[in-house]
């Protein structure tokens, strides 16, 4: 069942959890949001002084309208839980949560959230659950991890694991991953979640990073991760409904109103018949621009 986008995540941009430098720099950067990274983008020997960074930062940095997600390490790495209590108590927004291959993993984070907010006075449930699904058995067990958590608000595609873990060649065109995609796309679709597409790992091809978010946005994806700074603006304006597009939107959601009220079903504008999933694009396209704080 589709519900209403909450937040627009256009770009979720990772951030070391151990350097506070860029953690700031990030905050500066009016980003849909930071992933505080506590996963691959630290070091073995130094994520218990990254938990320790990010705990601080949830508590002094003002982010602004930028939402806060802290990616932990998995579950069966046996650092996950404890990434959780430290990190909770500084209240973020949500938790990405790597390699999901099945539905007990969000689950069982569910339930040690629970427990946290309760432990420390947090509003129950404020604190959302996004899945990376990275591994062939993910894609499998997509429909039950859909349906794993009511935290659940987005699916997120981690290619350069999948490609490992299935033996398929990387290539610069993507072609090879159109068939996972399409099927993240479409479960999370099903289930109405965020659905952030896959890094770009070439930062400063700008050319190649602006051609992979136009077809992730023909593919249905809502977003992207970024690596880097100078990736943000491309991915927030290409994944942002356009002016005219708002416009179109705008005119066909105002006069099915019309027609409805008329006692019509169907209806012409601009010389195209008008029905009921032309009118559901548009109010699917309304429903990003008011998240994005594009109209009100």
């Amino acid at each position: 069942m589709q519900t209403e986008i909450n937040h627009a995540r256009r770009a979720m941009m990772y951030v070391p959890g151990n350097d506070l430098h860029k953690i700031e720099k990030a905050a500066a950067l009016n980003v849909d949001a930071v992933i505080l990274d506590l996963e691959d983008g630290v070091a073995p020997g130094r994520k218990d002084e990254a938990r320790q960074v990010i705990r601080h930062a949830l508590e002094s940095i003002d982010f602004g309208r930028t939402e806060r997600f802290v990616r932990i390490n998995a579950l069966a790495s046996g650092r996950g839980e404890a990434d959780l209590q430290a990190i909770v108590p500084g209240t973020p927004d949500g938790i990405l949560v790597p390699k999901v291959d099945d539905a007990s993993i969000p689950d069982r984070v569910d339930q040690l959230l629970s427990s946290l907010e309760k432990e420390h006075r947090i509003e129950p449930g404020s604190i959302s659950i996004a899945a990376t699904i990275e591994g062939a058995i993910g894609f499998l067990n997509l429909r039950d991890i859909c349906q794993s958590s009511p935290r659940l608000q987005a699916l997120v595609f981690g290619a350069e694991d999948f490609t490992a873990d299935t033996g398929i060649t990387r290539t610069r065109e993507a072609q090879e991953l159109l068939l996972a995609r399409s099927l993240l796309v479409l479960h999370g679709a099903a289930f109405g979640l965020s659905l952030i597409d896959m890094v770009q790992t070439a930062f400063s091809d700008m050319p190649l990073l602006e051609a992979e978010c136009q077809r992730g946005t023909e593919l249905g994806f809502t977003g992207k991760q970024v690596i880097h700074p100078a990736q943000v603006e491309t991915v927030q304006r290409v994944f942002s409904p356009s002016e005219k597009a708002i416009a179109h939107a705008l005119r066909v959601v105002e006069s099915a109103h019309q027609a409805q009220s008329e006692g019509r079903g169907a209806f012409a504008l601009d010389g195209h018949m008008v029905d009921a999933p032309v009118v559901k694009r548009a109010e699917n396209i309304l429903r990003r621009a008011r998240a994005a704080g594009m109209i009100s």
